[in-house]
């Protein structure tokens, strides 16, 4: 059985996310990692292997971006993943939600997984429809938000939040599962498996090598057209009132609150 686990590069929580204008795609120049919330899909797999309610024979890390994601991928290797595909082309440089859940269905198509993991969304585009978008062109059930997975007959009985409570639902295999940050506490990598992680087989794929059809994807594939952007506009300075004379700090604070009508 094998397992592919969808990850993605995204900027750094600590770097302020952006638009280009120029463009209209996120600024992607500073610091990158590996999408927090795959790192919960990595778990899953790890869990499933490990339990041995199942035969799993490798689990495969799989990306689509640009060179840079190949370090997206030495983290999910590290993490525990066997080996890692990156699909790579710069006719997919631009694709939406629907063209991106298109060419990785079909670098998909190549693998054949059992089971297809991934996070509940990306930490940039927080769109959370990935999952759905792959698994309609792999015509495979799709489940989101998944917090709990149970090996049952030679499926997965998963239990998934819904704004009304919790689903539990038994799905066939093949089968793409997107699973919630609380599924899991994601391990941390050992200083042997960072140092390893370059040395795991790691396949590059342009959009030929996968079948990928080029009026699907990039920027003239894609359904979403993106329109002017324009930075918010700059908050005033707030007032600071000093504490020098409690009375008069008194007096100034309940004026101000007195002209906007607030006491």
């Amino acid at each position: 059985m094998k397992i592919c686990v969808l990850v993605k590069e995204v900027p750094d929580a600590a770097v302020e996310k952006r638009i280009d204008p120029s463009t209209g795609r996120m600024d992607r120049s500073g610091e990158k990692n590996l999408n927090p919330y795959d790192t919960h899909a990595i778990e899953a797999a790890m869990q499933l292997k490990e339990g041995g309610a199942l035969q799993v024979d490798e689990i495969v890390a799989v990306t689509m971006g640009p060179e840079s994601a190949v370090r997206a991928l030495h983290k999910a290797v590290s993490l525990g993943a066997d080996r890692s595909v990156h699909l790579t082309d710069d006719a997919l440089a631009g694709s939406d939600v629907a063209a991106t859940g298109y060419a990785l269905a079909k670098a998909l198509e190549k693998e054949q997984p059992d089971i297809v993991l991934l996070g509940q969304q990306s930490d940039d585009g927080e769109c959370y429809t990935i999952g759905a978008v792959v698994a309609d062109h792999l015509k495979a059930p799709s489940l989101t938000q998944v917090i709990k997975l149970d090996v049952v007959d030679g499926g997965l009985r998963c239990e998934r939040q819904a704004e009304y409570g919790y689903d539990t639902v038994q799905v066939a295999l093949p089968a793409v599962i997107s699973v919630g940050d609380a599924i899991n506490e994601p391990r941390y990598p050992s200083l042997k498996a960072i140092m390893g992680a370059k040395k795991k087989p790691l396949e590059k794929a342009g959009a030929g090598d996968v079948g990928i059809d080029g009026s699907l994807v990039g920027t003239d594939g894609s359904r979403v057209q993106c329109g002017e952007f324009k930075a918010p506009p700059a908050k005033a300075a707030g007032q600071i009132i000093e504490d020098e004379d409690t009375d008069a700090t008194v007096e100034q604070i309940v004026a101000w609150l007195d002209e906007r009508k607030l006491i």
